[in-house]
């Protein structure tokens, strides 16, 4: 009987005998779906609780839902889980930290004076683990905000005054973050400012929202370390009728200041595509962050599945030669199942995706189309959904001394049977 790893070189020797009669290189595909970095966002770990005494509360439409066991208390417990998944996790990996994620101790600093220093910790994590560094400024839960969800539109100057500071720090924190580990670092701008009910002046609190980012974004900075993007959203918890910074917003703006466009999956209606939208938002931005998520009904940041939309969006990024344009990063928050299966779930899935895409014969259908051969472009976008892909993808984790298949479970299992229950 053969082994699970000679089982595995034969799948993957026939699929590649299949994708080579449609002229795919499989060996160069894997090697290209490995070498994409896809940003592991830190807040999945611990119901994005953050490491700031105090500050607990979610707000501007962020709620966690579930109770799983195991949640870590601290910041060394959160590291060890994460490093514990990316055990699981193939390819070219980076971490994804919020602002709230300081370590600052027991000095009195808030987030208008936070510096690279109070996330060493991180920083040193990041080396000695290969990892590069995102970076986002936490424009919610923060005592500011409690009689309101507003921070760079906020009416009252004082307030407007801390949030714009904060946004200018998360800069340069970014921009040290880049230079210490030689990779470019996200710095992704979310602001929860908004309404519950419709507001009679909707326009003030854009225009002092863009007031706010442009002051924030007016000391020019190394974009070789570090770049910014916007990211819209269409509502939230306390924000359900009217969000500042919306989508026409945030890709105005993104436009207008030569700045990233973040598209989130669960930041728009129901019924719309992100795979729809980056063919058009490509035409005008020179960069696309991408946040995959799972939104059922609103952005509920469900653990991502390989679900139709995913799939389409990876193709998207291959068919339209988007890859070196696009950042790819997760952000979705899962507390009703054990943390670390959702990011090893999420991010396999999302690496699987881009791997199937690479694996996709577009030039063959695009060809087809050009030739008005219609009946032949459904009938080969047919026969796509059934190639081997995942014999290809049992041979990646294999080649990556990665667990294949369903056998990661029974890892987590025993990392929660060991860590997880002592907590």
């Amino acid at each position: 009987m053969m082994s699970i790893d000679q089982r595995i070189l034969q799948g993957y020797n026939y699929a590649k005998d299949v994708f080579s009669e449609m002229g795919i290189d499989v060996d160069n595909a894997v090697n290209d779906a490995l070498s994409m970095p896809i940003s592991m966002h830190c807040w999945q770990g611990d119901d994005f609780h953050g490491l700031e005494s105090g500050e607990k509360a979610l707000s501007g439409g962020i709620a966690v839902t579930g109770n799983a066991p195991g949640c870590p208390r601290n910041a060394t417990e959160l590291r060890d889980d994460i490093k514990h998944a990316l055990t699981l996790i193939p390819g070219a990996t980076k971490l994804n930290l919020h602002s709230n994620y300081a370590e600052v101790g027991s000095r009195n600093v808030d987030r208008d004076a936070y510096t690279v220093s109070d996330f060493s910790n991180w920083l040193e994590f990041a080396k000695e683990n290969q990892l590069g560094l995102d970076f986002n400024p936490t424009f919610f839960s923060h005592a500011t905000m409690m009689d309101g969800n507003f921070t760079l539109a906020s009416t009252d100057e004082t307030k407007r005054r801390f949030w714009i500071e904060h946004g200018k720090r998360c800069r340069e924190i970014g921009e040290a973050f880049g230079r210490a580990l030689g990779q470019t670092c996200v710095v992704n701008y979310w602001m929860a400012d908004g309404f519950k009910d419709m507001p009679a002046d909707t326009a003030s609190y854009r225009a002092r929202m863009a007031e706010s980012l442009d002051e924030i974004f007016a000391v020019e900075m190394d974009s070789k370390y570090m770049v910014e993007a916007i990211e819209s959203k269409l509502f939230g918890f306390g924000i359900e009728s009217y969000t500042v910074a919306s989508h026409e917003f945030s890709m105005g703006y993104a436009i207008s200041r030569d700045k990233t466009y973040c598209l989130d999956c669960g930041h728009f209606h129901p019924t719309e595509s992100i795979a729809d939208k980056l063919s058009s938002v490509l035409q005008y931005v020179r960069k696309v962050l991408l946040h995959t998520s799972r939104g059922v009904r609103w952005d509920s940041d469900h653990v991502v599945t390989l679900d139709d939309e995913l799939i389409r969006i990876m193709n998207e990024l291959v068919a339209g030669n988007y890859l070196d344009r696009v950042y790819i990063a997760q952000d979705y928050f899962d507390g009703s199942i054990n943390r670390i299966a959702c990011w090893a779930i999420a991010m396999r899935n999302t690496r699987k995706a881009l791997m199937m895409a690479l694996l996709y014969p577009h030039d063959k259908i695009k060809q087809l189309e050009s030739q008005g051969n219609l009946t032949e472009r459904l009938a080969m976008q047919q026969l796509c959904k059934t190639l081997p892909y995942g014999a290809v993808w049992d041979y990646l984790c294999l080649r990556e001394g990665k667990k294949p298949g369903i056998t990661c479970i029974d890892d987590i299992r025993e990392y929660e049977k060991r860590v997880l229950s002592a907590r």
